[in-house]
């Protein structure tokens, strides 16, 4: 929560966090076919990812890109239960990963791509009991991610791969969680977000060492919070949206020094709350979504100066919002010297907007879903020149779209589910394959892949058979 909050500025926080959860809930889609699950991601030129294994268990798989090529790579749970869960990143060649094999809880794992390479780390929390590993990132060669070993509570770790590698950086907070958030690696050093009885939650970073992990900077001085979020690098700088007492929550700016961490500027004048968030970075700037009392959430650019920070475009002109929303995570993609994200007008409601950080240069690609009715794009990414989304069409449902930055060149892929809608999700590009999962409507959530034609945008392979499906949201 962000503290000391007018009446003004709560109504803001309440807009705000409204659409924010709209978004998450079209995200996550509605379909009820299929379990929640866990995470995707390229190595080896192959896509990994969890999936059912048609007996209640949901573990680690492989497939390049062909129903022969693709196949689970461990049975990691005997028995029904989540056993591959998220947060499946590479470092060093070695694939990092979430599982419950029924007898350490939710670990930390390690897998080479075979069933004889895929082992657990470290029983972090020992005994059947969870540490939940979260938020892994990879810094310098090693991983870091926020764990829980039972004796410390929540706090920052490191893992080289080995067990005798694999151990708590430091313990932040020693009476309880510092609950290490935001974990942004920025040019070798890793900032993040976590909790001090005595500084609240505050901007800290870490090399990895015990030693080299500090609070940056007691942004809001003494045991409140300046409770930093949104965190982004660009090139050598950290942007980040926090609180003082004097100025609200704003832009902000580091070079991981405390004299270097300073604010940007003060958006909404005063102890109002501008409220920057969706951070993302085209042509060496940054572009962010940001309320300055009079325009409401507007598409706004910085070059990391006061004078340099200014409103882009008022896309739902007057004191209405546009929510141009998640510059820098899952519903945005850059173009052809473009970025491409969500936006809101009242002609329209939220459909696909492009900009090149000018205000001419910022316009609505086309109206989807003509009229108010929105479309909704998500999943943004770009593959060979083109973008690749989801939206909504009144007519065909929630399918997959193609766009080259033109009106007459944003279309449908492919109708997959004719007869309702396929909710695709998670585009992940593996060379030049996006893949995806979706629901034709008859074999329920799998695994499908596309090159951008309707003849090329294909079923993988049916891992569940029947309508159940092997994978749902979030793979």
């Amino acid at each position: 929560m962000v503290p000391h909050l007018s009446s003004k500025n709560l109504v803001l926080l309440k807009k705000f966090s409204f659409v924010l959860l709209m978004f998450v809930l079209i995200s996550c889609g509605s379909g009820n076919n299929g379990d929640q699950g866990g995470g995707a991601s390229s190595f080896q030129d192959l896509f990994f990812f969890t999936a059912d294994d048609g007996e209640g268990v949901r573990t680690l798989w492989k497939t390049d890109g062909t129903e022969g090529g693709t196949g689970m790579v461990k049975k990691i749970q005997p028995s029904g239960g989540l056993a591959a869960q998220n947060f499946l990143v590479e470092v060093g060649g070695v694939l990092f990963f979430v599982a419950n094999d029924g007898q350490n809880g939710a670990e930390l794992w390690r897998s080479d791509g075979t069933e004889a390479g895929t082992l657990l780390v470290k029983d972090i929390f020992p005994g059947s009991k969870s540490s939940n590993p979260s938020s892994l990132t990879h810094l310098n060669g090693i991983l870091l991610f926020v764990a829980n070993d039972g004796l410390n509570g929540l706090e920052l770790w490191r893992s080289d791969g080995t067990e005798k590698g694999t151990f708590m950086v430091k313990d932040i907070q020693p009476l309880g969680d510092s609950l290490p958030g935001f974990l942004t690696s920025v040019n070798g050093t890793l900032y993040f977000v976590a909790f001090h009885e005595l500084f609240g939650v505050e901007l800290w970073k870490s090399d990895g060492t015990e030693s080299g992990t500090v609070m940056v900077k007691d942004i809001y001085p003494g045991r409140s919070s300046s409770q930093p979020g949104f965190l982004i690098g660009l090139k050598q700088t950290l942007y980040f949206w926090a609180e003082d007492p004097a100025n609200g929550s704003e832009l902000w700016r580091s070079d991981g020094s405390e004299s270097g961490t300073k604010m940007v500027k003060d958006i909404n004048r005063g102890v109002n709350h501008s409220l920057p968030f969706s951070l993302g970075e085209l042509k060496g700037g940054l572009l962010f979504s940001s309320n300055d009392g009079s325009f409401g959430f507007e598409l706004w650019r910085s070059d990391g100066t006061e004078g340099g920070t200014r409103i882009v475009k008022d896309i739902n002109p007057g004191p209405g919002d546009s929510y141009p929303f998640s510059l820098s995570h899952i519903h945005v993609a850059r173009l052809n010297d473009f970025l491409f994200f969500p936006a809101r007008e009242e002609k329209s409601g939220f459909e696909l907007w492009r900009t090149d950080g000018t205000q001419n240069g910022t316009g609505l690609v086309k109206d989807i879903n003509p009229g108010t009715r929105s479309s909704f794009p998500t999943y943004l990414q770009g593959l060979d020149a083109k973008l690749y989304f989801v939206a909504t069409d009144e007519v065909l449902g929630t399918e997959l779209w193609q766009s080259d930055g033109t009106p007459e060149g944003t279309s449908i892929v492919k109708n997959i589910n004719p007869l309702g809608s396929a909710y695709p999700a998670l585009l992940t590009k593996v060379n030049h394959s996006l893949f995806f999962v979706a629901n034709d409507g008859q074999s329920g959530f799998e695994l499908w892949k596309s090159d951008g034609t309707s003849g090329g945008t294909i079923r993988v392979k049916d891992i569940f058979p029947g309508l159940k499906g092997g994978l749902a949201y979030g793979f």
